[in-house]
């Protein structure tokens, strides 16, 4: 299995269903996961900055990464400081992220179509 395919697998099996449990249960998801976004976020925020300077000196795209840097990152961070103290439409948004993170990943563990 290629990489692409192993990165979208986690996603699907792990990310997505994360996301969308979150944006569920919201304020009672508990106070150890609404803090690990925190962190998880800005684990990310470094993680997919190293992969768009490693992207710009290879001239490839890096738009999934300022994808995550300035839509994800953001959000995590922010559900992750305010924890139970979150609005709902930041859950919302996280709950959206979640299912279009599962549909934009399953569609790409379906056999080629060619």
């Amino acid at each position: 299995m290629d990489e692409h395919k192993l990165l979208s697998l986690f996603h699907v099996a792990i990310v997505s269903v994360y996301f969308i449990y979150i944006g569920i249960y919201r304020d009672t998801s508990g106070k150890i996961i609404l803090k690990s976004l925190f962190y998880l976020g800005i684990i990310l925020f470094i993680y997919h900055s190293y992969k768009v300077y490693l992207k710009l000196i290879n001239s490839k795209q890096i738009w999934v990464n300022l994808i995550h840097i300035f839509l994800v990152v953001p959000l995590l961070i922010y559900i992750g400081y305010y924890e139970e103290n979150t609005e709902r439409k930041y859950f919302e948004i996280l709950l959206m992220l979640g299912f279009s993170s599962l549909g934009y990943h399953i569609y790409y563990l379906l056999p080629d179509k060619t």
